[in-house]
């Protein structure tokens, strides 16, 4: 461990948590729902679990007073719950429910070390040293990939198949949409392509911003991502962890929060793509008469993971690379990227699927329903045993503390210029 016990603690702030508690928390997770929830088995902690580091019921700001396990005793109760957990997977003690759920809980630790990474981020704390990391000098294809993909009509069944190796209750149930034809850029929007934008006053200009985002932008007192800094002359630099350098031009922009992509596209005479159109560019497939397939990729590139190789994905390159990067993870349609990198905001309110069920983590997706954008695909630090196509993540639309970006859309062969973003009210002005 790299850090300090202070550190591991940190400042309050409603964006991370401590990450001695999270430490702990992903350990509960495990013992909670698969070790006591199907195996009868007491927690190590014995009471101090649930009052320790239930996330439900312990609010957040709370989190930096509980009397929290020491580090070591943390790491201990983490690897005493694993090496549990793994013995009845060796034994096969488990019906297919608890299965599902030992899965889900290394999903959910996957989820954590994402975060565990946006804190560090946040909190300007040392680059992490990750085991695999590769010099990102020289990394892929350097460039920029622009131009747009042309994405033809068609019924297309979006969400997760019945027979999906492992999917999460918000992708089900899968249903057809009919789908109207549109065009979608060939890669995420570049850090060159963003700072035009902001140097054309994008972020003084109302008429690209929602009432919602005037609002917080004005709060927040924002004048270009979160994360960059003026380089002392007529460019940028970025921070990463706790380095400054000069802004990769050809680099998709990170940190972005929804009001930002939103006003961004609206400057382009784009938009952002709705989940169905995002869904379709990326795992969809042409059928012989020019219209879409009624067969459907697990990935972009096919239904074999591979991920390590066509994907930026698992931390190992330590940042994004260039969006020309990885031609061999291309969809169908020839749009790149569209797993790894950086997370994509889509136009949509988080909502359910028709039919939708919660699984047995109840609170996972449904309290987040209405309140929450989507975004797609994944970033540079998400595990790529977790990602696949259908994959749904969700952050309030201020929230830029996270991996994420956007990729334009708009209408197939029409006007360029774009109606108000969805779920948000167009301000009153021209």
């Amino acid at each position: 461990m790299d850090l300090d016990a202070e550190q591991l603690m940190g400042p309050k702030l409603d964006t991370v948590n401590p990450l001695r508690w999270e430490i702990g928390h992903v350990a509960y997770f495990y013992e909670y729902f698969v070790l006591r929830a199907h195996l009868g088995r007491d927690s190590v902690l014995g009471d101090k679990a649930d009052a320790l580091y239930d996330s439900i019921k312990i609010s957040h700001e709370t989190r930096w007073e509980l009397p929290l396990l020491s580090m070591p005793d943390t790491l201990g109760y983490l690897a005493t719950t694993k090496d549990a957990l793994i013995a009845c997977l060796i034994e096969r003690d488990m019906d297919d429910e608890a299965l599902f759920m030992s899965q889900f809980g290394v999903f959910h630790e996957d989820m954590h070390t994402e975060a565990f990474l946006w804190a560090r981020q946040t909190l300007a704390y040392p680059t992490p040293v990750l085991q695999g990391a590769i010099d990102r000098a020289g990394f892929g294809r350097p460039g920029a990939h622009p131009g747009y993909a042309d994405i033809p009509g068609g019924r297309f069944e979006i969400g997760a198949p019945d027979d999906a190796p492992f999917s999460f209750d918000n992708e089900r149930q899968a249903y057809v949409v009919e789908v109207e034809p549109f065009s979608i850029a060939n890669a995420p929007v570049t850090n060159v392509e963003f700072a035009a934008f902001v140097a054309d006053g994008g972020y003084v200009k109302d008429r690209y911003w929602c009432a919602d985002g005037i609002a917080w932008r004005d709060r927040t007192g924002l004048g270009h991502p979160c994360y960059w800094l003026s380089d002392g002359s007529d460019g940028w630099a970025i921070r990463r962890f706790d380095c400054i350098s000069p802004l990769p031009e050809n680099e998709p922009v990170i940190h972005i929060s929804w009001y930002e992509a939103d006003a961004y596209a609206k400057w382009a005479g784009a938009r952002l793509p709705s989940e169905v159109e995002w869904e379709v560019a990326a795992l969809g497939e042409m059928s012989a008469d020019g219209r879409l397939a009624t067969t459907k990729r697990r990935y972009p590139w096919g239904n074999a993971a591979d991920g390590g190789f066509r994907a930026n994905l698992d931390g190992y390159a330590l940042g994004p690379v260039d969006v020309a990067a990885y031609p061999e993870g291309d969809s169908a349609f020839g749009c790149r990227q569209m797993l790894g990198n950086v997370w994509e905001w889509c136009a949509d309110t988080f909502g359910p699927y028709p039919g939708f069920k919660p699984d047995a983590y109840e609170d996972y997706s449904r309290f987040l329903f209405g309140a929450t954008k989507v975004l797609r695909g994944g970033a540079w630090t998400t595990r790529a045993r977790m990602m696949h196509g259908t994959y749904r993540n969700y952050f309030e639309p201020h929230r830029s503390d996270i991996f994420s970006g956007l990729r334009l859309c708009k209408v197939y062969n029409r006007s360029r210029r774009s109606p108000v973003g969805v779920g948000c009210k167009a301000p009153d002005i021209e």
